[in-house]
């Protein structure tokens, strides 16, 4: 076994890696460039090597720097995780030829199936079933038109070396065929270095299905169950659970044995994903093979008990594996929801500063369940936007879905972070979606369901009711200790009292009026909203409690609270409300006060993200028609193309390719 590994990555996959190699004995080595000096993943190591600037093409994915650090440090193995140099065959041939071993598949086998063509012709020459569509090399957009056409509309325009949802564009005619050419060419050759695209037919309401598959180098290869990775944005996965809620016994065994076939035809070994798109009649196609650790890992973990990055250390160490497939049992269910500096609210666009609050979950068993965080960031820390946008893996494990869903809902409502915009608020909606509950999703799930973009949760009333019922509580228990500070006679005489009214706006439910009733009790308080049922309470909230863990009834309620300007902020199940509690009186008055309009930002193109623009696809004076392009800006390895709302004449442009901009700054202005 090995005494030390470098692992060549940074952030949580890094130090959930380091995690296995400590439970081993085994020492670590982090590389880090300058955005990362004090990350987590460096001071968990036990030694850590510098390797360059921020940008990772600088630093992460220069292999000469992760060459010599393994040279410094006496390394024996290196443990890519995912993303970076970990698909590179030219990078697994390197460590071959320096006598240090790749905890990672062989290079025939990351060549073969990291070309995105090659792959499907072995697959089909495997007995893999495959998806329609042109696998030669495309020169140019207008040759991507006639191939779409000739496949049929909507197709999938792919970067032959691409991944995690980068180079890939859905085009639905000519116009979209060439755009999305562009763009994926231009995104394959920043993020890959290789702009090679392909075209295949895009499959509608698919579901994303993938097997994870293991082997060792004495030939044995078994898989591990699936995981369904359908609720996706843009590509990219978001909630992934294993196993599926749609596959029944018999296409699960079909698509493992298929995997396994594949795996065997390349001589593979280690841990690997092969990918599938499923359709409604539960007919399956061969999307791709990650000859890697996955995200997503840990749900299979989970509901399997075996540890993949250690199977990957052993099996590097030429050990055999001691699994059968007879031995593979998936026990109960597990959930992953990823954490991204993203905003929901602005249509997912990254997110970068500083994590001013940055408090997960325990990782502990709950009741029969168990919550886990996969993280690699800490509180005070930078979200940078040099790299992924994402920030942790928050799992749970119960023994059915229904738990499952349960115990991630809770366990994200307790999740405080702070500083950045995040899609907690988004991962709590859908864990509330009745469709995502019954298991009806596919990857359309969130276009479908978020037609209009994400503005919110939508509450039930016996919800909204409960919320409004604890704000309520939250601002007597407030107001209760106010007036217990002594020093006049005003506060020491002050009654607090037991009737209120609470103004509760919501962006998907509107504004509520209703009268609050707060009193206590032996067992704690008695709450009523709205003359309805009386809640009873228990809470040891105190004011400035950015979160509050009540009890209402038999039921366990976490939500958080922040303080705003005559009022204070609710979240909780994807929601977030404004609540003012006031006395009736004050709540009279209240309604004779004029409301302030938001500022009127409609002729100008505002950045939505902070990022580097790309290109500036209009002049000024120009006439652009509702939909057009405008610019492009990169954030975090994606490319965003802006487009205009309305008719208008360009008046005026304020930046220019190559112009880093912050959130809001003023790109172009119209008349």
């Amino acid at each position: 076994m090995f005494e030390k590994i470098l692992i060549a990555n940074r952030g949580e996959i890094a130090c959930r890696v380091m995690k296995t190699a400590r439970r081993m004995g085994i020492a670590t080595v982090a590389v880090y460039s300058d955005a990362d000096a004090n990350a987590p993943h460096v001071q968990m190591a036990d030694e850590a090597v510098h390797i360059g600037p921020a940008v990772a093409a600088e630093s992460y994915l220069v292999m000469d720097r992760i060459i010599d650090s393994i040279r410094q440090t006496g390394a024996q193995a290196v443990h890519p995780g995912y993303g970076f140099l970990s698909e590179n065959a030219v990078f697994a041939q390197r460590l071959k030829d320096e006598g240090v071993a790749f905890i990672g598949p062989p290079v025939g086998a990351i060549e073969a199936m990291g070309d995105k063509i090659t792959s499907k012709k072995l697959a089909d020459e495997a007995g893999v079933s495959t998806v329609p569509g042109h696998m030669g090399l495309i020169d140019d957009a207008e040759e991507a038109v006639k191939i779409a056409s000739r496949v049929g509309y909507p197709v999938m325009i792919k970067a032959s070396a691409g991944g995690g949802g980068k180079g890939m564009r859905i085009a639905w005619d000519d116009a979209g065929a060439r755009e999305g050419f562009a763009l994926s060419r231009s995104e394959a050759k920043s993020s890959f270095g290789d702009e090679r695209i392909f075209i295949e037919k895009f499959v509608q309401k698919p579901r994303h299905i993938e097997i994870q598959v293991l082997g060792d180098t004495h030939g044995n290869i078994v898989y591990l169950g699936e995981r369904e990775c359908s609720i996706q944005r843009r590509n990219q996965k978001v909630i992934e659970e294993a196993p599926s809620p749609f596959l029944d016994a018999a296409t699960r065994k079909a698509m493992g044995e298929q995997s396994v076939a594949l795996a065997r035809a390349v001589d593979y070994c280690s841990a690997g994903t092969v990918e599938f798109i499923v359709d409604p009649d539960r007919n399956f196609y061969f999307l791709e093979m990650n000859t890697r650790l996955q995200v997503e890992h840990p749900v299979t973990e989970l509901i399997t008990g075996i540890d993949l990055v250690e199977q990957m250390i052993r099996v590097a160490a030429g050990e055999k594996l001691e699994i059968t497939q007879d031995d593979v049992a998936l026990n109960g269910w597990a959930i992953e929801s990823r954490l991204y500096a993203e905003d929901p609210y602005r249509n997912f666009l990254p997110s970068i500063g500083r994590l001013t609050r940055y408090r997960p979950p325990a990782e502990e068993a709950r009741g029969a369940g168990i919550v886990r965080n996969d993280t690699g960031v800490e509180e005070g820390g930078e979200i940078s936007m040099y790299y992924d946008p994402m920030i942790a893996k928050l799992c749970t494990w119960a023994p059915d879905r229904s738990a499952a869903i349960d115990l991630m809902q809770d366990a994200l409502d307790g999740f405080e972070l702070e500083g950045i915009g995040h899609n907690i608020p988004f991962l709590q909606a859908v864990m509330n979606h009745p469709r995502f509950r019954s298991g009806d999703i596919s990857t359309a799930f969130i276009e479908e369901e978020y037609p209009e973009g994400f503005e919110g949760a939508a509450l039930s009333g016996e919800e909204v009711a409960m919320a409004v019922a604890l704000a309520g509580l939250a601002h007597v228990i407030g107001e209760r200790r106010n007036a217990r500070i002594s020093g006049t006679l005003a506060n020491r005489s002050r009654v607090v009292g037991e009737d209120w009214v609470a103004i509760a706006d919501d962006p998907v439910t509107g504004r509520s009026t209703l009268p609050v009733t707060v009193r206590s009790s032996e067992a704690g308080y008695a709450v009523c909203v709205d003359n309805g049922e009386t809640l009873m309470v228990t809470t040891g909230w105190t004011p400035g409690n950015p979160v509050m863990q009540a009890t209402v009834g038999d039921r366990e309620i976490t939500l958080k609270i922040a303080p705003e300007a005559d009022g204070m902020r609710i979240r909780w199940r994807g929601a977030s409300m404004r609540v003012s509690v006031r006395s009736v009186h004050a709540a009279q008055l209240a309604t004779l006060m004029p409301v302030k309009l938001p500022p009127d930002t409609s002729k100008y193109l505002l950045c939505p993200m902070p990022g580097l623009v790309v290109s500036i696809m209009v002049s000024e004076g120009d006439e652009v028609q509702e939909g057009q392009a405008l610019a492009v800006v990169e954030a975090m390895k994606m490319e965003n193309v802006l487009r205009a709302e309305k008719r208008a004449t360009v008046a005026a442009i304020k930046a220019e390719p190559g112009a880093s901009l912050a959130v809001d700054e003023i790109i172009m202005e119209f008349t």
